[in-house]
C-alpha cells in the first residue's frame, strides 16, 4: 500500500507554501498578536482567492471537489505556517458537520458561502471544564430555539454560523444530544471573547437566549454525529500539528548549524544532536499515523476511528516536544518575544486541547483498539 502523495497533490503543497510563504511571515502572525484583531483579514482574503477552503467540498456545493488528501496536504502547510485565520473551524469542523448530516437544502443554503469564504462557520459543543461528552451539555432546546452557554468556541468572535450541540431529552447519554445550526448574527447570541495562550485564534464564550435555531439531522443523533465529524476533524487537526512540528524542528536545525559556542556551532554538541534526533523521531511517528488517517479518511474506512485517534495522539505529541525542544535548543534567547519559538508554542498548546485533550484522545484510542479486538 502507498501511503506517498500524488504528483499532483505535491504539487498543490508547493502552492500553498509559496502562497504562506509570501503572506503568512512571522511578522504577519505577530501583527494579530500586537493588535485586537481577531484573525489576519488580509491573509483570509488571500485564501479566498486561492480557492483552498472548498478543497473536499463537493462541485455542487460550490467546493472544487479536490478530496481529503489535497485537504491534508493543504492542513499541513497552514500548520507550518501557524496561520491566523478561521479556516479550521469553517473547514474540518462546521462544513464537515452540515457534510455528514444537512440536508440537501441545508447543504445548498450553507456550503457554497463557506467554500467561498464569504460565511465562516464553526462548532460549539464545550460548556465547561472537563471531557466532552453527552453528560457536560446543558445548552436546552425547546420549540426550534436554544438557551444556554457555550465556552471555547473556537472563531466564535467572527463565526457566522455555528453548530450546536443541545440538550433534546431528558437523560444524560448520547441519546439526548442534537446538533442545530445557529445564525451567529442573531440579536439574541451574545458574544465574549476568551483569553488564551494563543491570541491568533481567537476564542469566545457564546451565549443563546431563545436564540431560533435549524436542527441539524435527526433529533438523538447529535452525539453520534458528533463522534464522526470529531474524528475527520482529528485527522485534519493532526497534519496542521505535523506540518507546526516539522517547521519547529527545521528552526532548531537551522538555529544549532548558525550558532556557536566554545569555537563551534551548538549543533554539534552531543545533547543538542540527542534533543534534536528526538524531534525527528517524534515527527517522523506523527507522519506515518497522519498517512494513515490521511488513507481512513479519504477512503472512509472502517479504520477511521481508530485512524483518527492514532493521529490526533501521535500529531499532538510530536508537536508540543518539538515546540517545546525548539524553545530549549535557542537557549535563553528562545524565551523572548524577538524570536519566533513562541508562535508554535503557543499554537502547539491551543491545538492541543481544542477538540478534546491528549488524554481523552487516547483513553478513545485504547477503547477503540479493545473493541476492535475483542469483535
Amino acid at each position: 500500500m502507498n501511503f506517498e502523495f500524488s504528483e499532483d497533490q505535491k504539487l498543490l503543497k508547493d502552492q500553498v507554501r509559496r502562497f504562506l510563504d509570501d503572506n503568512c511571515a512571522s511578522s504577519d502572525v505577530r501583527e494579530v498578536l500586537d493588535s485586537d484583531d481577531p484573525f489576519n483579514k488580509s491573509l483570509w482574503d488571500g485564501i479566498k482567492d486561492l480557492g483552498i477552503i472548498g478543497t473536499a467540498i463537493p462541485e455542487q456545493y460550490g467546493g472544487t471537489g479536490a478530496g481529503y488528501l489535497e485537504l491534508c496536504v493543504v492542513a499541513e502547510e497552514l500548520g507550518r505556517a501557524v496561520a491566523p485565520t478561521p479556516f479550521s473551524s469553517s473547514v474540518y469542523l462546521a462544513v464537515e458537520a452540515l457534510l455528514q448530516a444537512g440536508t440537501e437544502e441545508q447543504k445548498n443554503l450553507h456550503l457554497p458561502l463557506l467554500a467561498s469564504g464569504e460565511r465562516i462557520g464553526t462548532l460549539a459543543v464545550q460548556e465547561g471544564v472537563g471531557e466532552i461528552a453527552p453528560s457536560n451539555i446543558a445548552v436546552s432546546a425547546k420549540d426550534g430555539k436554544l438557551t444556554g452557554q457555550k465556552i471555547a468556541v473556537p472563531d466564535g468572535l467572527v463565526a457566522d454560523i455555528a453548530v450546536v450541540a443541545a440538550k433534546t431529552g431528558s437523560g444524560a447519554d448520547a441519546a439526548s444530544v442534537s446538533l442545530f445550526i445557529v445564525d451567529l448574527t442573531d440579536a439574541s447570541v451574545s458574544r465574549e471573547p476568551l483569553e488564551t495562550v494563543d491570541p491568533t485564534r481567537n476564542l469566545a464564550t457564546l451565549t443563546f437566549k431563545d436564540t431560533p435555531a435549524d436542527p441539524l439531522g435527526n433529533t438523538g443523533q447529535g452525539w453520534t454525529i458528533l463522534e464522526n465529524v470529531y474524528d475527520r476533524a482529528a485527522i485534519l487537526f493532526a497534519f496542521e500539528q505535523l506540518g507546526g512540528a516539522q517547521k519547529a524542528l527545521e528552526t532548531a536545525v537551522d538555529y544549532a548549524k548558525e550558532r556557536y559556542a566554545f569555537g563551534r556551532p551548538i549543533g554539534s554538541f552531543q545533547a543538542l544532536k540527542h534533543m534534536m534526533a528526538d524531534m525527528y523521531v517524534s515527527t517522523e511517528l506523527a507522519r506515518s499515523n497522519c498517512y494513515y488517517g490521511a488513507w481512513a479518511l479519504s477512503s472512509d474506512a472502517a479504520e477511521l476511528p481508530e485512524a483518527a485517534a492514532t493521529a490526533r495522539v501521535a500529531a499532538t505529541k510530536a508537536y508540543q516536544h518539538c515546540s517545546k525542544n525548539n524553545i530549549q535548543v535557542h537557549g535563553g534567547m528562545g524565551f523572548t518575544w524577538e524570536f519566533d519559538c513562541h508562535l508554535h508554542y503557543r499554537r502547539s498548546n491551543l491545538l492541543a486541547l481544542i477538540i478534546g485533550s491528549q488524554s481523552q484522545w487516547e483513553d478513545m484510542l485504547i477503547d477503540r483498539l479493545e473493541k476492535r479486538n475483542a469483535a
